[in-house]
């Protein structure tokens, strides 16, 4: 089993079929190919063996995909990175992982190769159309190289929240399992299906949810390299996309756009919302705006990344994550005991999805993977008829004068204030309470909301001890490079 055989599955059933999209430029099935082959040819020729790491630093270009499935056809494992990364990140990532060539984007090129020189790994850089011109004397390798289905194809590094990046080691299965599951039980897709490729494809949301399940089904993935709220329409419009899939705050800015009402986004049959909470209200609002149903998921890089999800078939359930995946069992546990249906607790996660480990760390493998269950670390629940809710982190948790505060619960209240662009709801030391519930919040252009207005709106709908005492106006909040809003590097005002 080798990720890549979607590549010439797909070319051999629809070998003129555009798979990839960048503006007017268009990459066909034959085309990606034939040129994943030559990539192939040109990493066996450098002397990457199966097994070898190879990495990228490469934004939503055609030219991903190229390196990617070269990559995965030589037998090699991919090494995706974000191509913001600086020159000490960019050491880091090479070193832990031992990759042998980088592969980078001209535009980033300069912190890439300072980063790579001094862990002694040769850079590539990627413009468009480079490879196109790769060296006669790389026989391309039409046959895929054997892999195992345990076999690592992907090295995803987390995001280091709570310590260093560890790469989560995703192998053939995994990701094979998860892209089909994506492709067919989810989106239902078709060799006539345009798919939004805005997401990041060095995450794992991007690479299963849109190039994987594209290119698995013979779709059609048009990309978008820097998420932009108006780019991203006129792409809608223009390229006729059936099916989207983005974060959060993807959703939030589409609905804030002005003149949306003038873009065609008529062809647009499903949506998916995933790599962090997404507030009902700006679900609804969505919707609303796009006539179009959202589908919420949850996952991680661990779970390569789909463990649960809504489904059409089954009936969306807006505030959950729907059901678990064919294949995936979840379990909700509290001190090693499992929970009673809408009881919280810690998410466990069990199934074909579950990465192999985290790549040359035993000890952290073996403290989250025990017994065959991966323990997230994310609380939620589980209601009467099996839909999973996710409530936070377990480290998110704020814990004032005894009682627990859960802040997805205060942000969902906050989102359902009109003026509300973006919040996010963290704990502040009290010496008293041991922690007080505060809220920073971004208002939407041209709102006049006090924090004073905010913090009376989220006191009449919570109760007494849940409302945020501390609430102080932002002009941006940190996000990742998924969107997702990053709460450690939230700091409450001096008096605050």
């Amino acid at each position: 089993m080798n990720l890549a055989h979607h590549v010439p599955d797909s070319a051999g059933t629809h070998p003129d079929h555009p798979a990839l999209r960048l503006g007017d430029t268009i990459v066909s099935y034959r085309a990606l190919d034939r040129d994943s082959a030559r990539m192939a040819g040109l990493l066996q020729h450098r002397g990457v063996r199966p097994g070898d790491r190879v990495a990228l630093m490469l934004p939503n270009v055609p030219e991903f995909a190229v390196v990617y499935y070269g990559v995965l056809r030589a037998g090699g494992v991919v090494v995706p990175m974000n191509p913001l990364l600086k020159s000490r990140e960019v050491r880091y990532y090479l070193g832990d992982s031992g990759a042998r060539t980088l592969f980078v984007w001209h535009d980033f090129a300069d912190e890439a190769i300072a980063g790579a020189r001094q862990v002694d790994v040769e850079a590539v850089v990627v413009r468009p159309g480079a490879l196109d011109e790769l060296p006669p004397a790389a026989r391309p390798q039409e046959d895929l190289t054997d892999r195992h289905n345990d076999d690592t194809a992907v090295i995803l590094y987390t995001s280091g929240t709570t310590g260093r990046p560890k790469g989560a080691e995703l192998t053939h299965a995994n990701l094979n399992r998860n892209c089909g599951i994506a492709a067919s039980g989810l989106f239902r897709l078709t060799a006539d299906d345009v798919i939004f490729g805005g997401l990041p494809l060095f995450h794992a949301f991007g690479q299963t949810c849109t190039l994987n399940a594209a290119v698995a089904s013979g779709a059609c993935l048009t990309l978008l390299p820097r998420f932009d709220a108006a780019q991203a329409l006129g792409i809608l419009d223009a390229h006729a996309v059936t099916v989207f899939a983005g974060v959060p705050t993807v959703y939030s800015r589409l609905v804030r756009q002005p003149g949306k009402e003038g873009y065609d986004t008529s062809r647009l049959r499903v949506c998916l919302a995933g790599g962090a909470e997404l507030p009902v209200q700006v679900l609804y609002d969505f919707q609303d705006a796009f006539g179009c149903v959202v589908l919420e998921g949850y996952g991680l890089s661990e779970t390569s990344p789909v463990v649960s999800v809504n489904t059409e078939q089954a009936g969306p359930r807006p505030g959950s994550v729907g059901t678990p995946i064919p294949g995936v069992r979840v379990r909700v546990v509290d001190g090693g005991r499992e929970v009673p249906r809408g009881e919280t607790g810690e998410i466990m996660v069990r199934g074909h999805n579950v990465m192999k480990g985290y790549w040359q760390r035993p000890e952290e493998t073996a403290a989250t993977i025990r017994d065959g269950w991966l323990h997230t670390g994310d609380l939620g629940r589980v209601d009467q008829d099996g839909y999973l809710w996710i409530v936070g982190r377990k480290k998110d948790v704020i814990i004032r004068g005894g009682y627990n505060v859960y802040p997805r619960e205060v942000e969902d209240v906050l989102y359902e204030h009109p003026d509300v662009a973006d919040a996010a709801v963290v704990g502040i030391p009290d010496p008293d309470l041991g922690e007080e519930v505060g809220a920073a919040v971004v208002l939407r252009p041209g709102a006049r909301a006090t924090a004073e207005e905010l913090r009376a709106y989220v006191k009449a709908r919570v109760a007494a001890y849940k409302y945020p005492r501390k609430v102080w106006l932002a002009d941006a909040l940190a996000k990742g490079p998924t969107g997702k809003i990053l709460k450690r590097e939230i700091v409450p005002p001096a008096g605050r």
